[in-house]
């Protein structure tokens, strides 16, 4: 048996597997996410039948094609034509991790039937596309948002808690004008001044790369704190009268004792800018429509009365609960991890 530390957390392993996923989801997606049904907006998810008009039980479900009452708004089902749910069916054409050209969806159904299952939005676009493929920006705009923000804050950290002095004043003091600024609203007036017209991958990159170049400070003030405290320690010290280089002292000495620090860190800002994209999306700062974001269908919500009579509209609340609940249980199992402790202070003769 292995030391412990190679037994990864369920909770790591999940968010590992869900950010693999999200990056080839589109076979999950059962339409294109832009693909309006302007006459089936607002249509409910999708009712499968087990049992036909007959009597008869079916092991796969059954769609039939229905269309919206305009009097009511209620969907109408046309029980003589039965469509059986499709596995790996043919349907609308991607670009498989924006590589490889495909068109096979894991569940379709034949025409004229409709696969919504977790109904349409305000122009007849699926629900449950939009959300499988909507989570790719949101997830990687906050994990590119925490490698860069915990990237400065190890840099920065590292300098001012090695190098002390001068240098530490005048980054600690940076620091701590970083951490007393409302950086939410230092995001959102950063962002409104730069243009809105940009391309989705400008758009992706721009929301990103503010988000974690305003995010630094928390975790450089954390490391310089534990940099700070070994810099001094007698096994840096003995590593350095054996002529040990500064860099070599702090990658073989130093810095290991800040990997926990690091990583968990990362799990505990990931979720908070995943949180800031959905938010500058939402007020069509970030990732505008008609790309989809988990931002840009929180703001179909919009009005709140909206969700009331069509409750499929929630559904990426639920997603965002879920992913956020997910971070937090993998932050509380690293911090458990003795991998990601306080590692074991190198001896005098490992210099």
């Amino acid at each position: 048996m292995g030391p412990m530390w190679i037994r990864t957390p369920n909770a790591v392993m999940a968010l590992l597997a869900l950010h693999a996923l999200v990056l080839f989801a589109d076979p999950l997606a059962p339409d294109a996410p832009d693909r309006q049904h302007r006459d089936l907006a607002l249509a409910p998810p999708t009712r499968l039948h087990f049992v036909d008009t007959a009597g008869r039980w079916h092991l796969r479900p059954l769609v039939y094609p229905f269309w919206m009452d305009p009097a009511s708004r209620a969907p109408r089902e046309d029980p003589s034509r039965a469509m059986p749910l499709q596995l790996w069916s043919r349907g609308a054409p991607y670009r498989l991790g924006g590589l490889v050209g495909w068109d096979r969806h894991l569940l379709g159904v034949d025409e004229p039937a409709r696969l919504f299952l977790l109904g349409t939005d305000r122009y007849g676009r699926d629900l449950l596309s939009r959300l499988v493929i909507g989570a790719r920006p949101t997830l990687y705009a906050g994990l590119m948002a925490t490698v860069i923000a915990l990237g400065l804050g190890i840099v920065i950290g590292t300098v001012a808690g090695y190098h002390g002095g001068w240098l530490d004043g005048v980054l600690m003091w940076l620091t701590d004008a970083c951490l007393s600024l409302p950086w939410f609203y230092l995001l959102l007036a950063l962002r409104s001044l730069l243009p809105l017209d940009l391309s989705p991958v400008r758009t992706f990159l721009l929301t990103a790369g503010l988000v974690g170049a305003v995010g630094w400070a928390r975790p450089a003030r954390l490391i310089r704190a534990v940099v700070l405290s070994e810099r001094d320690g007698d096994h840096v010290l003995a590593a350095r009268s054996c002529g040990a280089t500064a860099f070599r002292v702090l990658a073989r000495h130093v810095m290991p004792q800040a990997i926990g620090v690091a990583v968990t860190q990362a799990a505990l800002l990931a979720p908070r800018y995943v949180l800031a994209e959905i938010t500058l999306s939402f007020l069509g700062l970030g990732v505008a429509e008609p790309t989809a974001s988990w931002g840009t269908l929180t703001a179909g919500m919009i009005p709140p009365g909206l969700v009331l009579s069509h409750w499929w509209l929630a559904a990426p609340l639920g997603a965002i609960v879920a992913v956020v609940a997910l971070y937090d249980r993998a932050a509380r199992d690293i911090e458990k991890m003795p991998r990601f402790g306080r590692a074991p202070r190198p001896t005098a003769e490992a210099c």
